[in-house]
């Protein structure tokens, strides 16, 4: 089977200069679009769904993207510029029987100065086989799947254990995976006529992926299972508890090695990406390792010294010393008291600000002019 190629850029509606946070947000907006959960039954909305990432694995890496761009260039996906009919490229003798098949495999590029291993580079999938395999034998990966996790001020600037609700897929239990239903049996996959896989491309040139219908496997289920709808997996939130890292920021990142989507068929399950988002705080500001934050005195306690608590990142209080004559937004230092990253901790720079009383009693008032008048304050 042959469908018609796509530029991978027009798959996720970006322009080809689009930028790393463009690419990802358009996926995020059809994913969550085209996911399976949302559209049970739906084969095109599958279809598309898997299209979707191939795109965006390609697209979201920074060589295979350059590389992608490459043979774009050269028209070797059916577009790029100028248009029209695309050369055919021969590594030697022609082939007729080659030829009669309407292009080439990647592997017929080999002695293209390279162009063999940048298709292969590419697309590192390779060729599918029944079960999920690749054409070495060797099984499939599952996807990444990326998560944005909210978390503390003060665990970002400490560290600790964050609890997650994480979607996972696994084996359906009423069908053990299978994707038939209890007593049925399974038919040839008329999309892939059993081979697993297939394939895309224009301009004498062709790309296996696997076959969206049967997910790889060569066979489809002659009844398909109700609980799973002849997917074989089940989709479901379980608890996780992750340590988070000393010192991470908005936009920092963490792999859980794992804990992504399970392939079709046989193979390992991809990466858990957390990417963390810090809620911000009322009281303590960041910069850098450092820590900010900014306290109340009154006119007495700046005026004649005193001694204040301040609350730490740590939920503990230190005592700080006011020294006499201290004016409106003098800093000061507590040490060791900031954000730990890489092993080394910032410092804590505590900032007062002298509170002037608003409104005075008689007595109070009376006070304040003798002092007025005793300092020479008053003109």
């Amino acid at each position: 089977m042959s469908t018609r190629s796509k530029d991978f850029y027009e798959v996720l509606g970006v322009a080809p200069d689009a930028d790393a946070d463009a690419i990802r947000k358009a996926y995020r907006k059809l994913a969550k679009q085209y996911h399976p959960d949302a559209n049970p039954g739906d084969q095109t909305a599958q279809s598309r769904f898997q299209e979707i990432g191939e795109a965006y694995a390609v697209l979201s890496d920074t060589e295979k993207r350059k590389k992608y761009d490459q043979m774009r260039k050269l028209g070797a996906f059916g577009f790029g510029p100028g248009g029209g009919e695309r050369p055919r490229w021969s590594s030697g003798t022609r082939d007729p029987r080659r030829e009669a098949a309407g292009g080439f495999e990647f592997e017929d590029l080999g002695g293209l100065g390279g162009l063999g291993d940048l298709f292969s580079s590419i697309f590192d999938r390779g060729r599918k086989g029944p079960g999920g395999a690749s054409a070495t034998g060797a099984p499939s990966r599952g996807r990444d799947v990326e998560l944005q996790v909210e978390i503390s001020f003060e665990v970002a600037a400490r560290g600790g254990k964050v609890s997650l609700r994480v979607p996972v897929t696994e084996d359906c239990t009423t069908c053990r995976g299978s994707g038939a239903a209890p007593g049925s049996g399974f038919r040839t996959c008329p999309e892939c006529s059993g081979s697993g896989t297939v394939s895309f491309g224009q301009g004498g040139f062709a790309v296996n992926r696997p076959c969206p219908a049967c997910s790889g496997r060569g066979r489809v289920p002659e009844t398909p299972c109700g609980a799973c709808q002849g997917s074989g997996v089940v989709r479901r939130r379980t608890k996780l508890e992750v340590r988070v890292p000393a010192g991470v920021e908005t936009g920092s990142r963490l792999k859980v090695s794992g804990k992504g989507e399970r392939p079709a068929g046989s193979g390992a399950s991809g990466d858990l990406i957390l990417v963390f988002k810090v809620k911000e705080h009322h009281f303590f500001r960041r910069d850098g390792s450092d820590i900010h934050v900014q306290i109340p005195i009154n006119l007495a306690q700046a005026v004649l010294g005193s001694r204040v608590k301040v609350r730490t990142v740590d939920g503990k209080h230190v005592v700080l010393r006011i020294p006499a004559g201290t004016q409106s937004g003098t800093r000061f230092r507590l040490r060791g008291q900031g954000v730990t990253k890489d092993g080394a901790t910032g410092d804590q720079f505590v900032e007062v600000n002298v509170q002037v009383p608003d409104s005075l009693s008689d007595e109070e008032r009376r006070r304040f002019e003798e002092f007025a008048e005793t300092a020479g304050l008053r003109h």
